[in-house]
């Protein structure tokens, strides 16, 4: 194990660098992309319009694909912040709530019904002075 560590400073350095790097980034910007979500977006049984819709195909294209990059990007993140320090489930959803797939409002409704995690959700909203999310 110590050969391993020796042999590998560098890859555990920029490794380390890149964990701490993820979790500040999480503690700031997972809780404002909570704080940003509508109050009502759960409280439909439908999706709503997306407010993309009278853009240019190519623009919608576009900014679905970099939407989904970024979910991604969060979930792998969350699932490394599940033995990594930071907010992995928080991440994982925020991932989710950014990418595109079928049936992903369900998805999205069945998770935050949950009630540990609305309880958690609400609660960051409350501290920012924004209205709780309504299921």
């Amino acid at each position: 194990m110590i050969v391993f560590i020796h042999d590998h400073e560098a890859l555990l350095f920029w490794l380390t660098i890149a964990s701490v790097i993820g979790l500040i980034a999480s503690l700031v910007l997972i809780p404002w992309i909570v704080i940003q979500i509508p109050s009502d977006y759960f409280s439909h049984k439908k999706r709503q319009k997306h407010q993309w819709r009278n853009y240019p195909p190519i623009i919608r294209l576009v900014f679905i694909l970099l939407k989904n990059v970024l979910g991604i990007f969060f979930i792998i993140g969350g699932i490394a912040m599940l033995a990594l320090p930071g907010q992995g489930i928080l991440t994982i959803i925020t991932g989710l709530l950014f990418m595109d797939f079928p049936s992903k409002y369900k998805v999205e409704r069945w998770i935050i019904k949950r009630p540990a995690i609305l309880k958690s959700v609400n609660q960051l909203r409350v501290k920012a002075k924004q209205s709780p999310l309504e299921v």
